[in-house]
């Protein structure tokens, strides 16, 4: 159950295609309850659609409307045995009563540090962040387990209270799919020439992207390099504010905006770029680190959670630790300046990262993880227990209710804290707010 889905272009998005893709490759089923997009396919096998306000407040995002009794039916036929939820509300809400009602297992992937999209919610304030990030534990702890995609998450969620039990598995790579294109192909058709050093990007064009300071210190690299071009891969209401910060540096010309790009197009995309360069600090995981990786491209990124589990500096690329557009530059240059010994030593290193995050590996332990839930090994005390007396049709309507007030509670105790701690940001540290 998820918020987001194909023909979306996104982390969450893209894990639960790739992760479906993987498990139906090795033999199970999998039935995907997302919203309605834009785009989406008139037919899809084993997909539920559900309706949706689409470009919910000016963003690219969809808000699911759920509709409980087409979900059940769906499920009924399905057989589920696994409720696996993505997002910890909306559909993910929908994923508690489902699973409540059924006596089935819920693991939940916290893919996002949804603080830092609060923008997205008129009234977006302090108190609003403390608000979600309250919400979201309470979610996890409501759940049997919970994926962490990074370690850096794994701590995190820790900290902030989360009790239940906690794997980390990130979202694979298919390495052979982003082993193999053609990258001259590509900048032929951008008009890009052969000898250009490519300086690439992709990912949703967006604020929370921390695409500025990316921007600003690729222009300021641009400027010193005039045989380089920028390629960037995606679309997003900051589309329009990449250029612009390119023709503040004076070098808009070398600028190629492709829009967003899938399947062979992309991995054609990746094989153009000599350098990837990211500054996001709002991800959970790099998933284009690692398909950038696949694709043999050394990656240039700020340090972030989720991000210093794949960047190695100076190993498989550069790491660059703060919000300095001047240091960024450089380390970009680092990789174009690199000797041929270097340069060789920092491609093994890339070859054997992507062989790290290969999506089977990934995708096999997700299903151990299925597989122990489903025994009720990670099932924590007080939870549905299975027993015959748990089927009558007393103990299932008593199941719902008792799941709608654990939601209730949940949304409840976050408002509390939040609200508790009006003068606080998300780390605990304190605030002034102008009136």
């Amino acid at each position: 159950m998820t918020n987001t889905y194909l023909p979306h272009v996104g982390g969450v998005a893209r894990s639960v295609e790739s992760f479906a893709h993987i498990y139906r490759r090795l033999g199970h089923r999998v039935l995907i309850v997302a919203p309605e997009f834009e785009g989406m396919p008139a037919v899809e096998a084993d997909v539920v659609r559900m309706p949706a306000i689409v470009r919910f407040n000016s963003s690219d995002f969809s808000v699911p409307m759920p509709v409980p009794g087409r979900v059940s039916a769906a499920i009924d036929r399905f057989e589920a045995e696994v409720v696996h939820s993505h997002h910890p509300f909306l559909l993910g809400d929908t994923a508690l009563r489902v699973a409540s009602s059924r006596n089935l297992p819920v693991v939940f992937t916290h893919h996002t540090l949804y603080e830092r999209y609060t923008h997205y919610v008129p009234g977006d304030s302090p108190a609003m962040k403390r608000f979600v990030i309250d919400l979201v534990v309470g979610y996890c702890n409501l759940c049997d387990a919970v994926i962490a995609p990074s370690e850096s998450i794994q701590d995190l969620i820790a900290e902030r209270g989360v009790t239940s039990p906690t794997v980390v598995i990130p979202t694979g790579v298919e390495v052979e799919r982003f082993a193999d294109g053609d990258g001259a192909a590509f900048r032929a058709a951008e008009g890009i020439a052969p000898e250009a050093l490519v300086v690439g990007h992709v990912g949703r064009l967006a604020a929370e992207k921390n695409l500025d300071l990316l921007v600003r210190a690729v222009g300021r690299f641009l400027r010193e390099r005039p045989e380089a071009r920028f390629v960037v891969v995606g679309s997003g209401p900051s589309a329009e504010g990449v250029r612009a910060r390119l023709e503040e540096w004076g070098v808009a010309d070398r600028l190629h905006l492709t829009g967003t790009l899938t399947g062979s197009r992309l991995v054609d995309a990746y094989h153009a770029m000599d350098i990837f360069a990211f500054a996001s600090c709002t991800e959970t995981q790099g998933m284009v680190l690692t398909e950038a990786m696949a694709a043999g491209v050394p990656v240039v990124a700020v340090d972030a959670p989720g991000v210093r589990e794949v960047v190695r500096d100076r190993e498989n690329g550069r790491l660059v630790r703060g919000q300095d557009e001047e240091e960024l530059a450089l380390a970009l240059a680092w990789v174009v300046d690199l000797d041929p010994a270097a340069r060789e030593r920092v491609a093994d290193a890339v070859a054997a990262t992507a062989g790290r995050f290969s999506l089977e590996s990934t995708a096999r332990k997700a299903l151990d993880l299925y597989s122990m839930v489903r025994a009720g090994r990670l099932r924590r005390v007080g939870w549905l227990d299975g027993k015959a007396i748990e089927q009558s049709a007393w103990a299932k309507a008593r199941r719902r209710v008792g799941e709608e007030w654990r939601i209730l509670r949940n949304i409840a105790s976050a408002v509390g804290e939040s609200m508790m701690h009006p003068g606080e940001n998300p780390e605990g540290k304190s605030t002034v707010e102008a009136d």
